[in-house]
């Protein structure tokens, strides 16, 4: 007889299959590699306990977004309020001038400059391909917000990153 899966095995698969795609939307939140797996850990802490509830009701991914979600909103919440001061500051990254990655760190940058609704956002919509609809349910906000909030982004975009908008782009 078939032995009918857990739902450790259940969490286990899912973590998995979807570990990758929620590290690269923490990063894309945090601004940070290791905030970002910080992020990811807590989150999945916090739904393992949840998780045959969250399987009844059908999408664990929209669950597992909203949730961490959430948990980085509460982290840059107390991260604000509570300055942790170093004794040096680290160098910056070295960067390949010419290459990808210069336009992957000011996009990192230019997102860390956004308040954290039109982050995620911004994140949900284009790195997660997610409809207005998905990221609406997803943030607990009515399409209406998500997309006032997609549009105020995108022009907050357009001025703490201009070097990113090509200039025959920008309607004169």
């Amino acid at each position: 007889m078939p032995r009918i899966p857990s739902a450790a095995d259940s969490f286990r698969d899912y973590v998995q299959a979807r570990g990758a795609a929620l590290s690269r939307t923490a990063l894309l939140l945090s601004g940070d590699t290791h905030l970002a797996q910080d992020l990811v850990q807590q989150t999945l802490v916090g739904v393992a306990s949840r998780w045959e509830r969250i399987l009844a009701d059908g999408d664990p991914d929209a669950y597992v977004r909203r949730a961490l979600y959430h948990q980085h909103i509460s982290w840059w919440r107390r991260w604000r309020r509570e300055p942790v001061p170093v004794e040096r500051l680290p160098e910056p990254a070295g960067f390949d001038p010419h290459g990808p990655l210069e336009t992957a760190i000011v996009v990192r940058q230019a997102l860390r400059r956004l308040a954290p609704r039109q982050r995620a956002v911004l994140v949900l919509r284009y790195f997660e391909d997610l409809s207005e609809a998905q990221t609406a349910e997803v943030l607990g906000i009515s399409v209406g917000t998500v997309k006032s909030q997609t549009r105020d982004a995108l022009a907050r975009l357009r001025v703490v990153a201009a070097d990113l908008v090509d200039p025959q782009e920008v309607p004169r």
